[in-house]
């Protein structure tokens, strides 16, 4: 499979939220097994209060659902409570990959 597209999305946790956010993002990736446009998505923690998604995507299509998707949607619902700021999403495109 090719894979063109990804995203890099940066959450900072709200003080006091950090596992909060953990588990958000545990729950996740139960909604992502459904999008099946999304080659592979991870969601890590990079900081004590600092997390982040890396995911991508054969196309600009399949990065568009994924950004208009369930995930997409609950972060956008949760983020006041959850988050110090809005989400820094960054498109990429991608070069090369190694997947099993």
């Amino acid at each position: 499979m090719v894979i063109t597209k990804g995203l890099i999305v940066r959450l900072d946790a709200r003080a006091g939220r950090e596992e909060a956010v953990a588990a958000f993002l545990r729950d996740a990736a139960a909604l992502v097994q459904e999008e099946p446009e999304t080659v592979a998505w991870f969601a890590v923690q990079t900081g004590a209060s600092s997390f982040a998604i890396v995911d991508v995507f054969p196309d600009e299509g399949g990065r568009r659902a994924h950004l208009e998707g369930p995930v997409a949607a609950a972060l956008e619902a949760g983020a006041l409570e959850l988050l110090a700021g809005p989400p820094s999403i960054e498109t990429v495109d991608v070069l090369a990959t190694k997947l099993p």
